[in-house]
This record gives structure tokens, sequence and C-alpha cells, in this order.
């Protein structure tokens, strides 16, 4: 899953995005609002985080310019400000939910989840395909009970058929969708690390539809 930090205090932006890596999300990062308005308008983002008070352009505007072209990631947007007014304009504008600051990043983290999965049609962390659970709660992935353990690309691939199961997903997608703006993307190495996927899990979920992409499915094909 890929995620956008809109936020000009340098120390908070580091902190956030500090913990959503952490957490195995790639994550890019904006200090303006005319910055965070382009990668949101360019770049396919899963989720954005987004203060309301950025110099350049301010949060709202950027999201209601993202509303208008159609952009329908999950936003949720950070404020210093409390008055009921200002949570009302956010939502308005487009905003899918709200943190005041100041914030316990655990809050972050768990909204995180909980749009991501609202997005994809998961009401559950706990994401399931036949014998494989992951644990979006604790990044946990079990096979049949047991514990399996992954890289951070390597989890990340998985949380993304997972969230996506039942759909082919492409590999220009899946690429666009596991790396950070700076990473040296390769379709190249989606293949590599769906390889080592299928060895560690050790069950035949991932099926591989000629041409397409890869499809999460707990059916054989």
């Amino acid at each position: 899953m890929r995620l956008l930090v809109v936020e000009d205090d340098p120390d908070l932006n580091r902190q956030i995005v500090a913990a959503l890596e952490d957490a195995g999300y790639a994550v890019d990062r904006a200090f303006d609002g005319e910055e965070g308005h382009f990668l949101g308008d360019t770049e396919p983002y899963d989720a954005v985080v987004l203060d309301i008070g950025l110099p350049k352009m301010d949060g709202i505007s950027v999201l209601e310019a993202w509303r208008r072209d159609g952009k329908a990631m999950p936003v949720l947007i950070l404020t210093a400000r409390d008055r009921w007014s200002d949570k009302v304009q956010g939502f308005d504008a487009g905003a899918d939910d709200y943190v005041p600051k100041p914030f316990h990043m655990e809050e972050i983290l768990a909204r995180i989840r909980a749009l991501l999965r609202r997005a994809s049609g998961h009401a559950s962390s706990e994401l399931l395909c036949g014998p494989v659970r992951l644990d979006t709660r604790s990044g946990r992935v079990t096979v049949d009970g047991a514990g399996v353990k992954l890289t951070s690309h390597e989890y990340r691939l998985l949380s993304y058929l997972m969230h996506h199961q039942g759909r082919v997903v492409s590999r220009t997608e899946l690429v666009e969708h596991l790396y950070d703006q700076d990473f040296d993307r390769d379709s190249n190495t989606i293949e590599v690390f769906v390889g080592r996927l299928r060895k560690k899990l050790g069950v035949e979920v991932i099926q591989t539809v000629r041409g397409l992409g890869y499809l999460l499915s707990a059916d054989p094909a």
C-alpha cells in the first residue's frame, strides 16, 4: 500500500512517515499544499494524510481540487482546529476521516487501516484467503495458523493482493502501489517477489493470469 503524507511541520511529517513505513507502507511526503496537490493529482495513492493548515495552498483547497478531478483515494485530515465548523468543512470538501492535533500515532495508524479496509470492501482487520491470514493490526501473516516471516516488500505485495483479492492486479499497478516515489522501480522485481511469496506461503493462492497480472484467490485456477 502506498500513502502520501502532506504536513508542513518537518518533525511531525518525519514522525508520521516513519511510523507508516514501520507499519509496512510505502510513503511519499510533501511539505506544502502545492506539492501535495501535484503528487496526489499525478500519483496513485491508496490513502492520504493531509494537514489543513498548509502553506502555498491550504488543505481544504487541495482536497476540493482532488475531488473535482475525480481523485477518490481516502483522505484523513489533520487539524489543530477543534471547532465543529472546521470538521464539517473538511467532510464537505471530501475528507473521509479526521484527527485533531495533538494525537497519538497509534490512532493515525488505526484510522489509516480502517480507511484502507473500507476502500477495498473489508470490514475486519484480519484479511483471509483460504488458509492465509493477514492481521493488519499486527502485520502478522499465518498459513493454517503457523507464522510466516516476510520481508517488508513481500508483506506489501501480499497485503495489496489481500486487500484486492478476487481481482486481477497488473504488474504496473503493483509497481505503482508498492514502491515510493524514490524507489528504482522495475516491474521484473514483482515477479521475483511473487516467486518468493509463493514459496514462503507454501499454498497455491496467487495465480498468474497470462498477459494481465496476478489474482489472489482461494479457489484453484
